[in-house]
C-alpha cells in the first residue's frame, strides 16, 4: 500500500554535505550547527539535517563562524582493504577500520563501502562530486570482483545472475562472469556489477545456495587494484582518474 501525500526527502543534509567536502566530521559539523556557527545563504541554519543539492552547490554559499569555508587541496588516494576491516570512521565495538589503515590527517571520504570480510579496492577523495558520480547507479560504472564460493556452480546458475534475480524485492544483476576454476568443492569466478548493493554477491549466490568464502574488489571503473598489497595504499592523480572515468566530473586542483 503507497504512503499518499507522503513527500521524499531529496539532496543530503547540511551536516553530510560539511564531512562530504572534508571541512569536519559528521558529528562535529552537527554540533556547529546546533550551535549556530553556520550560515546558509546569509541566515544562521540551527538545523544539520536540512537538505542541501550536492550539484552545483557551491562553498561560498556556506559560511562558519561569518567566514566562507575553505576546502582542502583535492587529493584522492586508493587503499588494499584488508578483510576483517570494517569501512567505518569509528566502531562502536572497537574494530579496526579503514582510517585506521589509512592514517592520513585530513577527511577524506570513502567512495562506496567493503564489507568486513570483503578485501580489495577503496578509494577516498575530498571530491564530492566525483564520488556521487561514480556511485550513481545510472552511470552504470563496472566493478570487478574475484570470487571464491562453495560447490561447483552450474551454467543455469550463472544464466540466472546475467539475467538478474529478485532478493527482498529488489533486483540484483552481474553483467559478467567468468568461471576461473571449479570442482565439487569450490568455484573460483571473475563477477562484474554495475551497482554497489549492499552484500549484493553475497547474496545473489546464497540465493543458489552458494556461501562465498573469498571476495575482493579488483577493478573499478577503468581504477586497477594490480599488486598493491592489503594495507597499502597510494596517492591517486586527476590524470589517472580521467583516464579511469572518462565521463566523470573532477573538482579543479
Amino acid at each position: 500500500m503507497k504512503n499518499k501525500g507522503r513527500k521524499t526527502e531529496v539532496g543530503v543534509s547540511l551536516s553530510r554535505v560539511l564531512s562530504k567536502w572534508g571541512i569536519a566530521s559528521r558529528t562535529i559539523a552537527t554540533q556547529w550547527i546546533k550551535d549556530g556557527r553556520v550560515q546558509v545563504d546569509g541566515k544562521v541554519e540551527k538545523n544539520p539535517e536540512r537538505r542541501m543539492r550536492m550539484g552545483g552547490l557551491e562553498p561560498r554559499r556556506i559560511l562558519i563562524d561569518g567566514k566562507p569555508i575553505a576546502q582542502n587541496a583535492w587529493r584522492a588516494v586508493l587503499l588494499h582493504k584488508p578483510r576483517g576491516v570494517v569501512t567505518t570512521r569509528s566502531d562502536e565495538r572497537g574494530r579496526k577500520t579503514v582510517y585506521d589503515v589509512l592514517s592520513v590527517e585530513e577527511h577524506l571520504a570513502c567512495v562506496g563501502r567493503l564489507d568486513l570480510a570483503t578485501s580489495g579496492l577503496l578509494i577516498f577523495t575530498n571530491d564530492t562530486q566525483f564520488a556521487a558520480w561514480i556511485l550513481e547507479p545510472e552511470n552504470k560504472v563496472p566493478r570487478e570482483y574475484v570470487v571464491v564460493v562453495r560447490g561447483d556452480v552450474q551454467a543455469q546458475t550463472i544464466e540466472a545472475l546475467l539475467r538478474g534475480v529478485r532478493i527482498d524485492g529488489e533486483v540484483h544483476q552481474a553483467t559478467r562472469i567468468e568461471i576461473q576454476k571449479n570442482s565439487r568443492v569450490e568455484t573460483r569466478l571473475l563477477v562484474e556489477l554495475c551497482e554497489g548493493k549492499n552484500r549484493e554477491i553475497r547474496n545473489m549466490f546464497k540465493s543458489f545456495g552458494h556461501e562465498v568464502t573469498k571476495l575482493k574488489r579488483i577493478s573499478f571503473g577503468g581504477l586497477l587494484l594490480g599488486d598493491l598489497e592489503p594495507g597499502k595504499w597510494r596517492e591517486l592523480s586527476q590524470i589517472e582518474l580521467k583516464r579511469a572515468f572518462p565521463k566523470a566530473p573532477l573538482r579543479k586542483t
